[in-house]
C-alpha cells in the first residue's frame, strides 16, 4: 500500500513538472553536444598534449597502477556528492536557479568533451574505451544529476512563488522534507555509481586496453 502511494506521488510529480524535466534534459544534452563540438576547435598541439596524458593514464590502467578501489570509491563519491550537494543548496536559495542550470550544462559539456575527444583521437577504439570507462557509472550518475537538478529548480520556483506571490502561499515544510529525502536518495545512488567506477570500470578498461594492444 505504502509502495503504491510512493509510486502515485512520483507519477503525479513527474506529470506536474514534466516541462521542467524536459527542459533540464534538453539543457544537459545541449551541454553534451557543445562539449563534443569543442573537441574540433582544439589545435593540433592541444590535442597532442591531451592525448599524451591520456595515453599515460591508459598505460597505468593496463598495468594495474591506478589507485586502489577504496580510494577510487571515495574520490568518486565525494566529487559527485559535492556537486549534488551544491545543486541541492542552490535549490533552497532563490538566487541559485540560474547557477543550477549552468552547472548541469557544464556537466553535460564535460561528458560530451571526454567521449568526443576519445572518439576523435582513437575512432572505434576510443568509443570502446569511453563505453567501458565513462558510461557504466554515468548510466547512474547522469539520471541522478538530471533528477536532482529538476527537483532543485522546482523547489526554487516554489520558494520564489511563496516569496513574491502571496496569493499562492503553500506550506513549504512538507515540500522541504521531501526535498531532503530526494537528496539522501541521490547520495545512495551516487554510492552505487562510485562502486561501479571503483571496481567495475577499471577491470573493463584494463580488458579493453589489453585487447586493443
Amino acid at each position: 500500500m505504502k509502495k503504491r502511494s510512493y509510486q502515485d506521488v512520483a507519477v503525479t510529480h513527474l506529470r506536474e513538472y514534466s516541462s521542467i524535466y524536459l527542459f533540464v534534459i534538453v539543457l544537459f544534452l545541449m551541454g553534451v553536444i557543445f562539449g563534443a563540438v569543442i573537441v574540433n576547435s582544439l589545435s593540433f598541439t592541444q590535442k597532442e598534449d591531451l592525448f599524451y596524458y591520456l595515453s599515460q593514464f591508459f598505460g597505468q590502467a593496463a598495468s594495474g597502477k591506478v589507485a586502489d578501489g577504496k580510494d577510487l570509491f571515495l574520490q568518486s563519491f565525494l566529487h559527485n556528492g559535492k556537486f549534488i550537494g551544491l545543486i541541492w543548496i542552490l535549490g533552497v536559495s532563490i538566487i541559485g536557479l540560474p547557477v543550477i542550470l549552468i552547472l548541469l550544462f557544464m556537466k553535460g559539456m564535460v561528458v560530451g568533451f571526454t567521449v568526443g575527444f576519445l572518439v576523435n583521437q582513437m575512432q572505434w577504439d576510443g568509443f570502446l574505451l569511453s563505453f567501458v570507462s565513462i558510461l557504466p557509472q554515468n548510466f547512474i550518475i547522469i539520471p541522478v544529476f538530471i533528477i536532482t537538478a529538476a527537483m532543485a529548480v522546482t523547489f526554487s520556483l516554489k520558494m520564489i512563488r511563496n516569496q513574491f506571490m502571496k496569493k499562492i502561499n503553500q506550506p513549504i515544510m512538507p515540500q522541504f522534507f521531501r526535498y531532503i529525502f530526494s537528496f539522501v536518495a541521490a547520495l545512495v545512488f551516487l554510492a552505487v555509481a562510485a562502486g561501479v567506477e571503483a571496481y567495475l570500470s577499471p577491470a573493463l578498461l584494463k580488458a579493453v586496453i589489453n585487447s586493443i594492444n
